[in-house]
This record gives structure tokens, C-alpha cells and sequence, in this order.
């Protein structure tokens, strides 16, 4: 749009000679607002520079390097991917630890003995949705109040020490400080990318389990 700018000056100059320094200038200021506004950073420049902020951080990894198809952090707000990291790093863990009980209890292994007083066992419980039909109530009232405890209470940065979104230590070392910086950052990478293929998972197996398939490994559904 410049550069039509600076031509349609250029014509006048051309067809009207009669104010030839006035035309001048006009067309020398266009050239140069022209100019400048090739130098003029772009939005999509922008952007890519401020998701170039994340490119080494843990889950920007070949072949999609730092994705955000949704724009997310697209303003390379640092506090906000780590809220962000921090809750997908928590949905990954609780979706490894919902796709593993599927397939082991799939697999007819369960706790031995009762889930209650009036006898009924643990591997009397149906799997996946069905498991919330035959579950006491008391039961289910129990396992909320447990999770609850475990968000306020461990599941989190208590004191302050993480050094990183999911970091839930709380002031332990369990021997993460044995292993140097490229192998910590290799073990977050396992635990994010196994959280991510989890939650994909445990969400195909809730979907065919209401459409009643037949799987490999898990059976029917």
C-alpha cells in the first residue's frame, strides 16, 4: 500500500508541473514512510519471536519444536506457561495413573479382600464407568475426600522450593540431584510426553467403552 502511495505521487509530479517542489517533497516523504514501513516488524514476526522464548523449554521437541496452535503464550508470558505446564504436567500424571488401573483391572487383577463392611470384594467392582455404579457411596465419598487432601495438602508446591512446574519435592531430594542437568531434563521430557500420550489414552478408552468396542490388550469394553 506504500509503494502505490509513493507511485500515485509520482504520477502527479509527472502530470502536473506546475508545482514541481511541492510534488517533489510529497514524493520524497512518501518514499521514505515507504522505507520505514518495510522495516516495520510484523505481527506474525512477533509471534514467532515470543514463541521462540519457550523453544528450549522441557516438551519443545523435534518435530514440532515449541507448538501452540492456540496462541496460548503467544505473548511470551512466562508466568503463564508455567501455570500452564504446571497443569498439564498434573492432568498427565493423574491420566497415567487412570489408564494403568484401566488395563490392570481389565486384566482381573485387583486388591484382595472387601471394599466395605457388607462384603463386597474389590474384584466385584466392574471396570471403567460401571465401577461407579457398584462403588458404596461411602466409598466414593472416601476417594474424593483422599484426593482432596492430596491436592491441599502434598500433590504441590507446599514450601515453595520447586524448581520447576510439577516439582512437588517439598523440600526432599530422593536422589533427583544425583543425575546432572541434561539427565533431569531427559526424565521431565519422559514424564511430559508419557503424561501427553496418557491423556490421549485414557480419553480413547473412556469413548470406546460407551461405543462398546473390542480392543487389543484391554478386551471388551
Amino acid at each position: 500500500r506504500h509503494c502505490i502511495f509513493a507511485i500515485t505521487f509520482f504520477h502527479n509530479y509527472q502530470t502536473n508541473q506546475t508545482k514541481p517542489n511541492n510534488n517533489m517533497k510529497l514524493v520524497i516523504i512518501a518514499s521514505l514512510v515507504a522505507s520505514a514501513a518495510a522495516f516495520a516488524p510484523s505481527k506474525s514476526a512477533s509471534k514467532t519471536t515470543s514463541l521462540s522464548a519457550f523453544e528450549n523449554e522441557v516438551g519443545a521437541q523435534v518435530p514440532l519444536g515449541m507448538f501452540d496452535p492456540l496462541g496460548l503464550v503467544e505473548d511470551g508470558n512466562q508466568a503463564k506457561f508455567d501455570r500452564l505446564r504446571y497443569v498439564e504436567v498434573k492432568h498427565g500424571r493423574i491420566a497415567m495413573l487412570a489408564f494403568m488401573g484401566q488395563i490392570t483391572t481389565r486384566a482381573g487383577i485387583h486388591f484382595p479382600g472387601d471394599i466395605d463392611n457388607a462384603g463386597t470384594s474389590f474384584d466385584s467392582v466392574g471396570n471403567g464407568f460401571a465401577g461407579l455404579n457398584d462403588v458404596p457411596l461411602g466409598g466414593i465419598q472416601q476417594m474424593i475426600g483422599f484426593i482432596g487432601v492430596l491436592e491441599l495438602l502434598a500433590m504441590k508446591d507446599v514450601d515453595g522450593t520447586g524448581e520447576f512446574p510439577g516439582d512437588f519435592r517439598n523440600g526432599g531430594d530422593y536422589g533427583w540431584s544425583k543425575w546432572s542437568a541434561e539427565t533431569q531434563k531427559a526424565k521431565r521430557s519422559i514424564e511430559l510426553n508419557n503424561g501427553r500420550a496418557a491423556m490421549m489414552g485414557i480419553l480413547g478408552l473412556m469413548v470406546h467403552e460407551q461405543l462398546g468396542s473390542n480392543m487389543p490388550l484391554v478386551g471388551q469394553l
